[in-house]
């Protein structure tokens, strides 16, 4: 179905209320979509037509220009709407890949330009008599992708059209109005996510799943199963203001604590990548509780569940990664004690396993956990690890190995300090165990560079700032001798 009034029109006026000034440069576009008997998606309506242009931005914020054979001239990969195209901007990705061969999986729309053009220009277009095409105007919409490799692209031009391509410098960008705006954007640094979710994981092991309705075409990932979420608006001050907002509007819920996981890039339906930044929350409420406001249910989810829902990949892959990075989380229900926010019977303490390892000058080993990490992300830490079936020191042991392709024998290890921590009321408690080693084979490197991206020796008197909490007083505690601390336990 081709391309609507109503579709160009939103977009155009959307556009225009960024631009108002623009308005009256624009006037024969806005004639043309206020006469309703002309097709302006069809290249056929000579009274003038929508083309749409892909702007690509390189790592090394250089413009994709081709060499367009009809014409002779040097301009953005563009061309004509097809029926087949579902929205404009998918119809500048079809054009894309058709004169390039670059696939729609090679860029992601810049945030806050996913369905918006950067610039809309209008130009003559000369007769075609072989044609039968008479002089007509090009109302051209024109739209922002980032290249998302710094690696050179394999490229296969369409012969018959274009005759080459060239990555230009933004000061030498053909279009003046595009140059103008282009100039105003910070190129050659990597786009910050425009879309925010939040996955909302409870004591069982559980994640919040919401079912989207089933709207094809009007929606992403219609009838599927998601996180909650959505697109930045202009009142949000932050991506964590939009999660939050996101969820007050969708679902009425108000969490405590979100904190920065990662960022999945998901497809859209026309295969462009979208980067979407991940907020973790524990929650242990029930999806009765919520007033949902879109789409059709909320309801929890062991990731052993995922593999008979209709769930995105991407989707299914994040909770996967994040449910392994939760120690001691097991599917299920839980012993009346051991559920979170319990203050009788018996709580099962996860134990950690801290290496402490210090050189002859004192100086002693931390690293840099991973700015993905789930846990204390670009922040300092001692190597360490959760026991698995395993005694402590047989997990020190293989922490040491796996992390950091350290060898260490068990007759080397000696316990130099307990501490006893707790993030928040109601969480599960947690036992640090602080091991010193007298003797060690292998100098410390990257073994898991998705968890830690540096080791480096670093002087107790002189800790960097970001520096995990509790670590900083178990090194403390351990350059006094003292074998035993508590944090974050109420007073």
């Amino acid at each position: 179905m081709p391309l609507s009034h109503d579709h160009i029109r939103t977009t155009v006026e959307t556009y225009l209320a960024r631009h108002p000034h623009e308005r009256e440069q624009l006037g024969a576009l806005l004639d043309a979509l206020d006469r309703t008997g002309d097709d302006i998606a069809s290249r056929s309506t000579f009274t003038g037509h929508v083309t749409c242009g892909a702007i690509v931005v390189d790592q090394l914020g250089r413009v994709l220009h081709v060499l367009h054979l009809a014409s002779g001239k040097v301009l953005a990969p563009g061309g004509h709407a097809e029926p087949k195209d579902e929205s404009l901007a998918a119809a500048a990705l079809r054009e894309l890949h058709e004169e390039t061969g670059i696939p729609p999986q090679a860029v992601t729309p810049w945030p806050d330009y996913e369905t918006v053009p950067l610039d809309i220009d209008i130009h003559d277009i000369d007769a075609h008599p072989g044609k039968s095409e008479p002089g007509h105007q090009h109302f051209d919409l024109r739209f922002l992708f980032r290249l998302n490799t710094a690696n050179e692209v394999p490229v296969v031009l369409q012969e018959e059209e274009v005759g080459g391509i060239e990555w230009r410098l933004v000061g030498r960008v053909t279009s003046p109005t595009l140059r103008e705006k282009l100039l105003k954007l910070p190129l050659a640094t990597e786009p910050e996510p425009a879309n925010a979710s939040a996955l909302i994981y409870n004591d069982r092991g559980e994640y919040l799943l919401h079912l989207r309705d089933y709207f094809p075409g009007q929606i992403w990932e219609p009838g599927m199963w998601s996180l909650l979420g959505g697109g930045r608006e202009r009142q949000d001050a932050s991506l964590e203001h939009t999660v939050r907002r996101e969820l007050a509007e969708e679902a009425g819920l108000d969490l405590a604590d979100l904190t920065p996981f990662g960022t999945e890039y998901a497809s859209t339906d026309t295969g462009a990548t979208v980067p979407i930044a991940i907020y973790a929350s524990r929650w242990n409420g029930g999806p009765r509780e919520l007033r949902l406001t879109e789409g059709v249910m909320l309801a929890w989810f062991t990731p052993s569940d995922l593999h008979r829902l209709r769930i995105a990949d991407t989707t299914s892959a994040l909770v996967r990664r994040h449910a392994a990075s939760l120690p001691a989380t097991r599917s299920g229900s839980k012993p009346e004690g051991e559920r979170r926010g319990s203050s009788h019977g018996t709580v099962l303490n996860v134990i950690g396993v801290h290496l402490y390892l210090e050189r002859p000058d004192g100086t002693v080993l931390l690293g840099l956990r991973h700015p993905d990490s789930a846990f204390a992300p670009s922040t300092w830490h001692a190597l360490a690890g959760h026991c698995e079936q395993e005694n402590a020191i047989a997990c020190l042991i293989r922490e040491a190995r796996e992390e950091a392709g350290l060898h260490i024998e068990r007759q080397d290890v000696e316990l130099v300090h307990v501490v006893h921590h707790i993030d928040g009321v109601g969480d599960r408690p947690r036992m640090g165990l602080f091991f010193r080693v007298r003797t060690w084979s292998g100098e410390p490197e990257l073994r898991e560079p998705d968890k830690c991206t540096q080791w480096r020796f670093w002087d107790p008197a002189a800790l960097p700032d970001d520096l995990v909490p509790y670590t900083r007083v178990a090194i403390e505690k351990i350059q006094n001798g003292e074998l035993y601390s508590e944090t974050g336990w109420p007073t």
